[in-house]
């Protein structure tokens, strides 16, 4: 039914002809009782437009896009916004839409933020015990709060443990940066990394439970005892010696408990024309005392330690090999010296045979015994390498753990006779010098696997590559 039409008297006031889309309309002429939008040339509206939500559709999956190691991007196939819709019903889009109920918002009123630094201390070390060690040193520029708790010793003390589960792997180069790549074996994950000082691949270095120490014996005078992490370090004078040494082999051992660690130094050098006979010297620093102690001195015949040397239940374990070739099929072997009873001549009748023919050998604390990683030689030809075996001592007798398969070994491509080798915790490193492939043994599930590639590549044919594992920790000592 029609609506009737409404009867208006216009003839008391004047007034003024609108257009609208049903025809005219009168409107009094007291223009400035009217809001601005009804003088307009356009009809007032019906509606307060106001911004409401609506449902939208769940947005599309998100497509990772991986190509850094330590940033990511993303890309979203489908919008998730739209200002087209004229459902009210949806919910969970922002869009126009007419409501006919005013909503106030009052743009004059701030919002009062509340600091962080109302909360105690013990939550924010909550807070910050759950982020990855790889952000914890990141989140520690967030402000002078978590800067203070990161490195203040009671949070290093209790998050300890839960922040150190597995070994971490350090690649670098020949460079005249102090620059390399950290590779984070819990999330599988390379990171751009940066130590304290330059590391030439050429030093020798020996981890022990989260600190690293390093010695160039060549042209420096110093080693660095340094946490990678922190980045803190602290320097030693090298230990005195009367002549120049031909080999030299580092040892590094921490001992948390009582706050204290040992460095032991071997340097060998001929004793007669022929080769036979090695004088060789240990040299072991006593950290509380912060002195070399007298060194202890022998010859040996028939064997001479090389580079390689390794420290595990106090015990000092030196790759020593054999200047008797003819005589003898297996050239290297292991001689204990006990850090407890300090005898004062090495021995040379208590050395401990390898278990096969080997190529180079690599002598690590993995899980508080002594393992050997070595190249194994062939039967013919004893120099050169077929495989890599790793072993374990029970009192003088070496256990095999496991072979590499031969599938790995032609990941490597053209495998040197000698290989760098690292090992803590309960994981190995196996790198060749000439590439940056990262072979990896977890001694807990008897497992080989690669390692996430690594973007470090190589500059000039003839460039080294090297690296060294260690135990990430906050704390110093």
């Amino acid at each position: 039914m029609p609506r009737k039409a409404r009867n208006v008297d216009v003839s008391r006031e004047p007034a003024n002809v609108i257009s609208t889309q049903t025809g005219l309309c009168l409107v009094p002429a007291t223009d400035h009782l009217l809001p601005p939008s009804f003088i307009s040339d356009r009809p007032p509206p019906r509606y307060k437009q106001v911004w409401r939500p609506v449902q939208r559709p769940p947005p599309a999956p998100l497509d990772l896009i991986l190509p850094t190691m330590d940033s990511f991007n993303f890309h979203v196939d489908n919008p998730s916004w739209s200002d087209d819709e004229t459902e009210i019903t949806r919910k969970g889009t922002g869009v126009f839409l007419p409501n006919p109920d005013p909503i106030e918002n009052d743009l004059t009123q701030e919002e009062n933020p509340v600091p962080i630094d109302i909360l105690p201390d013990d939550i924010h070390e909550r807070i910050l015990s759950f982020l990855p060690l790889s952000a914890i040193f990141k989140a520690s520029c967030v402000c002078k709060k978590w800067n203070q708790i990161v490195h203040s010793k009671k949070f290093t003390l209790q998050n300890a443990n839960f922040l150190s589960d597995k070994t971490w792997y350090f690649m670098f180069t020949s460079s005249i940066e102090p620059i390399g790549y950290l590779y984070d074996s819990g999330f599988r994950k390379w990171y751009n990394f940066e130590l304290p000082f330059v590391v030439h691949h050429t030093w020798h270095i020996a981890p022990s439970c989260g600190l690293v120490c390093f010695m160039d014996d060549e042209t420096a005078k110093e080693m660095y005892i340094c946490n990678p992490i922190s980045r803190e370090y602290t320097t030693l004078k090298n230990p005195p010696t009367l002549r120049f040494s031909v080999y030299t082999a580092l040892a590094f051992s921490v001992d948390q408990s009582k706050s204290k660690y040992t460095i032991s130094v071997i340097r060998s050098t001929q004793a007669s024309e022929d080769f036979l006979l090695w004088n060789v010297s240990i040299h072991i620093y006593n950290s509380i005392e912060k002195t070399w102690l007298p060194p202890v001195s022998g010859t040996m015949g028939g064997w001479r330690p090389g580079d390689v040397s390794a420290i595990c239940e106090n015990i000092l374990y030196i790759l020593v090999f054999c200047t008797r070739p003819n005589e003898v099929r297996i050239f290297h072997g292991v001689v204990p010296y006990s850090l407890d009873t300090m005898d004062p001549t090495v021995k040379d009748d208590s050395v401990i045979s390898a278990p096969c023919a080997l190529t180079c050998g690599r002598l690590m604390n993995v899980q508080g015994k002594l393992v050997l990683v070595g190249g194994i030689g062939r039967m013919d030809r004893p120099g050169v390498i077929k495989g890599i075996g790793i072993w374990v001592l029970n009192g003088r007798v070496w256990i095999e753990i496991s072979r590499m398969p031969h599938k790995f070994v032609q990941g490597f491509g053209e495998l040197d006779d000698v290989f760098a080798s690292s090992g803590g915790g309960d994981l190995i490193y196996i790198q060749s010098y000439g590439g940056t492939a990262l072979l990896v043994y977890d001694m807990d599930t008897r497992q080989w696997f690669w390692s996430q590639r690594c973007m470090m590549h190589k500059k000039f044919p003839l460039e080294i590559f090297s690296g060294f594992c260690f135990e990430p920790r906050l704390q110093y000592l």
